[in-house]
């Protein structure tokens, strides 16, 4: 990224904020990297097969060794997310879990996950098992990924205020996670791919923690659970159902506004009391 004259002639913690606001506010390398070689290194023609000498012609026409060892192991799930069958092992292999632990080890063996390289850490869940409420968010921001906990720092606080003045709790009544249990890097909204990669492990998730109530955190979740396409100023408040294959019965949900959100937009609160009341009185 260059920088004008006025950002070189910034003082350092000045420019290190402007980065932050730029969403450059993770470093994933100690290395730098020297993008103009990279690229001319990619630029650069290939030989052409049939000047290669014969040793190296017969190698690359080989076929690639198999290791019986990598075979006989436990078999893990590319996690590209760019066709249907990698949705359906994604799937099967959530789908497998009987308990928590489970769970988070069949996310732990996503091979190929872009979020797992930029992430620092697995973002699963935090609560207890069959609450009154379970609140699911987006992803995990700078501070979750950090620590490995969901809802934290500033936008965590404010949630669990909220959740006490219906007399809620992490650590008593109510379980939280998120439907990504990686960060995107920059705090970057989710792609389709991610989302659908994840979707199986947060309904395998919500099968095993078995609330009594579901509270999609924030427009992503609230489409994504709930499978509609309105925003999160029309969903809001409104009572749902979430239904899954593995639950005994549907399950009400209730649309909250992200606490991120409310920090910017103050002016929204009341409506974010307004369905909070709607929540506890279901809970009653």
């Amino acid at each position: 990224m260059g920088l004008s004259p006025e950002q070189n002639a910034m003082p350092p913690e000045a420019l290190l904020e402007w980065y932050v606001e730029m969403g450059a506010d993770e470093a994933i390398s100690d290395a730098e990297t020297n993008w103009f070689a990279a690229s001319e290194a990619a630029a650069a023609p290939v030989p052409r097969a049939e000047n290669a000498p014969a040793a190296i012609r017969t190698a690359a026409q080989a076929p690639a060794p198999v290791s019986v060892a990598s075979a006989q192991a436990q078999p893990r799930v590319p996690a590209s997310g760019a066709d249907p069958a990698t949705d359906k092992a994604a799937a099967t292999l959530a789908g497998a879990a009987q308990s928590l632990e489970e769970l988070r080890a069949a996310l732990e063996s996503l091979d190929g996950f872009p979020l797992k390289v930029t992430a620092t850490n697995l973002v699963f869940g935090e609560g207890v098992e069959t609450p009154d409420v379970m609140f699911i968010g987006e992803a995990p921001g700078a501070d979750e990924d950090r620590q490995g906990r969901p809802f934290v720092g500033a936008s965590g606080r404010l949630l669990d205020r909220m959740m006490r003045s219906i007399g809620l709790d992490r650590a008593e009544n109510a379980y939280i996670t998120n439907i990504l249990p990686w960060r995107p890097p920059g705090n970057r909204e989710p792609t389709a791919a991610e989302i659908a990669i994840c979707l199986p492990f947060i309904r395998r998730h919500i099968a095993l923690v078995r609330p009594r109530i579901v509270v999609p955190v924030g427009g992503t979740a609230a489409k994504t659970l709930l499978d509609q396409r309105q925003g999160i100023m029309r969903l809001r408040g409104r009572r749902f159902e979430f239904l899954d294959p593995d639950l005994e019965q549907p399950v009400p949900a209730v649309p909250l506004f992200h606490p991120a959100f409310l920090l910017r937009s103050g002016g929204q609160k009341a409506l974010a009391w307004r369905d909070l009341l709607t929540i506890k009185q279901i809970i009653q």
